[in-house]
């Protein structure tokens, strides 16, 4: 059985945590891992039904962020930084709110603590029509998810997260079945609750829809001393874009 939550650590010094996205791994914030090994001891998890981690019944975030604190009790690790993309990004807000004595200062990329409407329609299709196929290759894969996605780099993102069976045949090595069952609880907004007073920083992609002026408030109600930084001229995914610059931000924050 796989860990409960999946670890891979590099570099010395204080501790920061790097939460990835839905779909991903840790690895997919490996970029920022290097830049920061230097001067942090950086660990790179990969959330519950994700990569390595062990499947579970829920994508609930206070579920989410209870596997993180029961990693960091295995690890003896009292407290840390923290760095979360979109769906990371989520469960480092409610870890925050929940046990704000395990949270340093929080770094969130381009989500804000809001429910979202649906919008990976396309994505489950093409994950759906990989799932029971049966493939023999990377290849085959692809076309079949091409049916669905025009986006190459979405396909190709996608395709980080397949892995051959002991029969040979291509599946996905998340819980598939139950992201698209629970999907719903990955929208969800992050309960309000007693704020974080600790450091925060939210970075926001210039042409990304996902933090938007009307979610200011709810940005403020409960990280009342959360800094907003944007990156002008690119999308969601922050750290591929443009990841010098997205590096830079997160380093110069965590040195404070």
């Amino acid at each position: 059985m796989a860990a409960e939550v999946f670890d891979s650590v590099a570099g010395d010094g204080p501790d920061v945590v790097l939460l990835h996205g839905l779909f991903g791994v840790g690895s997919n914030l490996g970029g920022l891992s290097r830049a920061l090994q230097d001067h942090y001891r950086v660990h790179s998890l990969d959330l519950p039904n994700h990569g390595r981690s062990a499947w579970t019944g829920s994508m609930a975030l206070p579920d989410l962020a209870d596997a993180v604190q029961r990693w960091m009790a295995h690890r003896d690790l009292e407290m840390a930084h923290f760095v979360g993309h979109s769906l990371g990004g989520k469960v480092a807000m409610q870890l925050a709110l929940d046990a704000p004595y395990r949270v340093d200062a929080l770094v969130v990329a381009d989500i804000a603590p809001v429910a979202y409407p649906a919008s990976h329609d396309a994505v489950f299709a093409a994950l759906a029509a990989v799932d029971g196929a049966g493939c023999r290759s990377r290849n085959e894969a692809a076309k079949l998810m091409a049916e669905h996605l025009q986006e190459d780099s979405v396909i190709q993102f996608l395709l980080l997260s397949l892995q051959r069976n002991d029969a040979g045949d291509y599946h996905w090595r998340f819980n598939f079945k139950v992201l698209r069952e629970r999907y719903a609880e990955v929208l969800a907004e992050v309960p309000q609750q007693a704020p974080f007073i600790g450091r925060t920083l939210f970075i926001k992609g210039g042409e990304s829809p996902y933090i938007r002026d009307e979610h200011l408030p709810a940005i403020e109600a409960r990280f009342p001393q959360a800094e907003l930084a944007e990156m002008p001229g690119c999308g969601h995914w922050l750290h591929v874009e443009q990841p010098a610059q997205f590096n830079k931000l997160v380093m110069r924050f965590l040195d404070g």
